[in-house]
């Protein structure tokens, strides 16, 4: 759905979904293959042969249960196994301990601040790639918000944008969080917290009874969301290799 809504071209085969981003063409999760458990094996192949030019891999797994494959096969090939947590609420807890914030909607003025706060959370090494990835990445959020297909919120303090996140309603219920984030030396204030809890809040006002929501297994972030009324429903497998990294 996200993809669809974002531009994304995708082709449905009878055992696997292929999504492209031709505007993005950097983004490795908006240009990927979608395959059944049972078809992991074939995956790596399946994927090369869809995108025989990309220097990357990225495999999602339609399944719920973490059906990962074989780990010993995907390490000889280079590939990194992701299997995160789908946590879902359907009602909230208010956050412990609420954030000295102005928390709200972003406005057209309100996008370069949000530019701004992507640049200070990213890890990934510099580079023209990079760079590419992230300004077509934001511009296609600032179009679905634009849109009406999705709200992208920020934690002001002072007036600068400090955390940030999108939820996008599929009209049937669901609310699916996007890109939770917050500036790296705000971080243990409550922003986060309180931003998911505001973003939730206005969601289910729009008629939402679900909320759904990633996290590392590991992450900080995690224990934020359990603490707010968020549980494990699901978990999610991602294989992917970055660019110049071949099989071992």
């Amino acid at each position: 759905m996200l993809r669809r809504l974002a531009g994304s071209v995708i082709a449905d085969h009878s055992s696997y979904l292929v999504v492209r981003t031709p505007a993005n063409p950097d983004f490795w999760w908006g240009n990927f293959v979608l395959v059944a458990p049972d078809a992991l094996p074939d995956a790596p192949g399946l994927f090369h042969a869809e995108f025989p030019d990309a220097s990357h891999v990225a495999i999602g797994v339609d399944g719920v249960n973490g059906e990962a494959g074989l780990l010993a096969e995907w390490e000889r090939l280079g590939i990194d196994v992701a299997i995160d947590p789908v946590l879902t609420a359907s009602s909230l807890e208010a956050p412990a301990r609420p954030a000295q914030a102005d928390l709200r909607a972003l406005t057209g003025d309100d996008w370069e601040q949000a530019a701004r706060l992507r640049r200070a959370c990213d890890e990934s090494e510099p580079s023209e790639e990079n760079t590419a990835f992230v300004t077509a990445k934001l511009a296609e959020e600032r179009r679905l918000c634009e849109a009406g297909d999705a709200t992208w919120f920020g934690a002001f303090v002072d007036g600068e944008m400090r955390a940030g996140l999108g939820v996008v309603l599929d009209g049937h219920g669901l609310a699916r969080y996007q890109h939770v984030e917050t500036h790296p030396a705000f971080r243990r204030r409550g922003l986060a917290s309180s931003l998911v809890h505001f973003a939730g809040m206005r969601a289910f006002a729009e008629g939402a009874r679900t909320l759904v929501i990633v996290a590392e297994p590991e992450s900080e972030a995690i224990r934020i969301y359990r603490s707010l009324g968020f549980a494990e429903t699901e978990r999610q497998v991602s294989l992917q290799r970055p660019p110049g990294l071949g099989a071992a």
